[in-house]
């Protein structure tokens, strides 16, 4: 907690002030567990996250769309990165979200552990905090930004895969929120922008692509090995089904289904959250 207070602090996310008459007030909340592809705890990580869902469309935001790079690219990269024996690096910026500019005042709840001598304090943000509606879109923006400045251009069918080419060099960067991919022929320029992005928004290099988007990719001699065998694993035991044997079909295939017929599922809520998953899960497949 307190680094990433450190880090809103020293991002200058927010001044703290005595609450304008009529101004809506947002919530906000922390902690995030993140786990390594095998499962083991990574670290146990305190986020604040502004408490968004509260905002209302056509109010308090308009435009929220984000480019967001899709996996059809994402494995195409990784296709020719493993013929032209590139090496593939990934990055994660940290709190991503505190980068994006604001254009509109907002005004957030003190934070656990925070406090001040002002009456009816309150932080009014300068910076996006996860959670807004607009974060993901003005994180994108800012980071754009900053490639643009160094000679990157987007493509035109995915904005979020950008590319440099000088000299007979090449460097693409694929960018999902706070994910980074980076490859290509030219690693002294791979390093620089690493370098460039740390001084900018404070970067985690994370070395050769081992994890990414749910993907667990593994480096062998013939090229990489896809597999989601984590994600899997985590939906199985969140539903209760982790002791359950598999089977390659689990209907009769003569089964007909019926809306009218059978009882109604008594959780429907469960099953609509379990089929967005499995959706989720096939956009990722290779």
């Amino acid at each position: 907690m307190d680094k990433e207070f450190q880090a809103l602090f020293d991002n200058h996310t927010w001044g703290i002030v005595p609450l304008p008459t009529g101004k809506k007030l947002i919530a906000c909340k922390v902690y995030k567990v993140k786990y390594k592809a095998d499962r083991i705890v990574k670290r146990l990580k305190a986020r604040l996250v502004i408490k968004g869902f509260t905002q209302k469309e056509g109010i308090d935001y308009t435009e929220i769309f984000s480019p967001m790079v899709k996996m059809t690219t994402i494995r195409i990269l990784m296709t020719v990165a493993v013929k032209r024996h590139w090496h593939l690096h990934q990055l994660d910026v940290n709190n991503a979200f505190l980068h994006g500019d604001l254009h509109k005042d907002i005004y957030m709840r003190l934070s656990y552990g925070l406090t001040s001598r002002i009456f009816n304090a309150f932080c009014k943000l300068n910076k996006s905090l996860d959670g807004l509606k607009k974060a993901s879109r003005q994180s994108y923006g800012k980071l754009a930004e900053v490639l643009y400045k160094r000679g990157y251009k987007h493509s035109e069918n995915d904005y979020s895969l950008f590319s440099k080419k000088s000299n007979g060099s090449t460097v693409f960067v694929a960018v999902y929120v706070n994910d980074i991919l980076v490859t290509g022929t030219d690693e002294y320029e791979i390093q620089d922008l690493k370098a460039h992005l740390n001084v900018t928004f404070t970067i985690q290099d994370l070395g050769l692509v081992n994890y990414f988007l749910r993907l667990e990719v593994l480096q062998s001699s013939q090229g990489l090995i896809l597999t989601q065998r984590k994600f899997t694993m985590d939906l199985l035991k969140e539903f209760n089904c982790d002791d359950n044997t598999g089977v390659i079909t689990p209907l009769d295939r003569n089964l007909n289904l019926r809306h009218d017929e059978g009882d109604l599922f008594p959780k429907p809520t469960q099953y609509r959250k379990l089929v967005g998953k499995l959706k989720f899960s096939h956009s990722y497949k290779a």
